[in-house]
């Protein structure tokens, strides 16, 4: 039914039950943006935060699970195949974020013992009139290669900071960036 949250994905002809916690989907999604960690161990983590029964869980539906359980992060929404520009990290952005979605759901979302992911975005998506929305803007703006406005270029310089993502590296590409700057002095 369309007004139902989903707390199972049909998988391999079988309904499986999932976690559908914001908490559990955040874990899954900070996983993916972390250059440390594989491919393949991205998707461990995806089915394993998805899944508390993935060990009951025949092999071969490993990946069905997986596009299942992304179309559930993605709110069931299709992919345009276009990449569009990174202008935010879950990681990075947390402590911008929290305040936001705070503000649009009118409570702490944190100190609910429950929340479905879907109910999350859904405030995630009613942002407005916060430092985060902003931000978003200004990053949108740049990342499209449109020019600031006076105050917003002022916003940007005075909250740098906060503004820029910031790139993340693998512990190898930090290793090699320590070499080359002891060779360089």
């Amino acid at each position: 039914m369309i007004f139902d949250l989903p707390t199972s994905l049909d998988v391999g002809g079988k309904s499986w039950a999932i976690n559908s916690d914001f908490r559990d989907v955040l874990r899954t999604l900070t996983a993916f943006e972390d250059p440390d960690v594989s491919d393949e161990e991205k998707a461990y983590i995806c089915l394993h935060n998805t899944y508390p029964d993935l060990d009951a869980m025949p092999r071969g539906d490993m990946q069905a699970a997986f596009d299942a359980a992304v179309a559930f992060i993605d709110h069931g929404s299709v992919d345009s195949g276009r990449p569009s520009p990174r202008t935010m990290d879950w990681t990075q952005d947390a402590n911008l974020i929290f305040p936001a979605v705070n503000k649009a759901a009118g409570f702490e979302v944190r100190g609910v013992e429950y929340m479905h992911w879907w109910t999350f975005m859904g405030y995630f998506m009613e942002i407005r009139e916060t430092t985060y929305a902003t931000i978003l803007g200004l990053r949108g703006k740049k990342a499209r290669g449109k020019k600031l406005e006076k105050d917003e270029k002022e916003f940007w310089n005075h909250n740098r900071g906060l503004c820029e993502l910031k790139t993340r590296y693998t512990e190898e590409e930090i290793a090699e960036q320590e070499r080359l700057k002891a060779i360089l002095g």
